[in-house]
């Protein structure tokens, strides 16, 4: 369980458990999400952008902050994107909006609804415009979905108390 039986605080999930609890009898594929390159900017703060990225790799066992599954939901195919919060706070760079992307693709081409499962701490600043460039995308395929099938387009925040 992931709630504190005497505290009531409810502990984050991954994007792997999430899909398990959504997707009939946990059973889903993964989408891959075709690579975009890891450090243009070649960005450095207290700490190389590419070593913050190799960490969080490591830590989580992801490529990047956003997961994208394809299984049945009620028995119908559906596709879930969910925003690993322990990658990088789920923020959206390159890949995430790559992503994001490829899950409003693989959505319309399996006619299936599209669920976002929104835990993120906003834009990249390490990939400066690059990353805000993912707003408009993530929102383009979001609106297609949306005007495709506006029945099969859900947007899921998770919050904390």
């Amino acid at each position: 369980q992931q709630v504190g039986p005497g505290c009531d605080h409810h502990m984050r999930i991954g994007a792997a458990e999430r899909f398990k609890a959504l997707f009939d009898g946990g059973k889903f594929e993964r989408i891959d999400v075709p690579d975009v390159p890891h450090d243009p900017l070649k960005f450095k703060d207290q700490k190389k952008y590419a070593d913050r990225l190799k960490d969080a790799r490591t830590k989580t066992g992801e490529k990047d902050a956003v997961q994208v599954g394809l299984g049945k939901i009620g028995g119908r195919n559906s596709v879930i994107a969910v925003q690993e919060f322990q990658f990088m706070g789920g923020s959206l760079g390159m890949a995430a909006g790559e992503a994001v992307v490829t899950a409003g693709q693989t959505a319309l081409a399996h006619d299936a609804p599209l669920i976002m499962v929104a835990a993120a701490g906003g834009a990249r600043m390490q990939e400066g415009i690059l990353s805000l460039m993912q707003m408009p995308r993530t929102t383009v395929i979001v609106g297609i979905c949306t005007f495709c099938r506006p029945w099969n387009t859900y947007l899921w925040g998770v919050f904390r108390k």
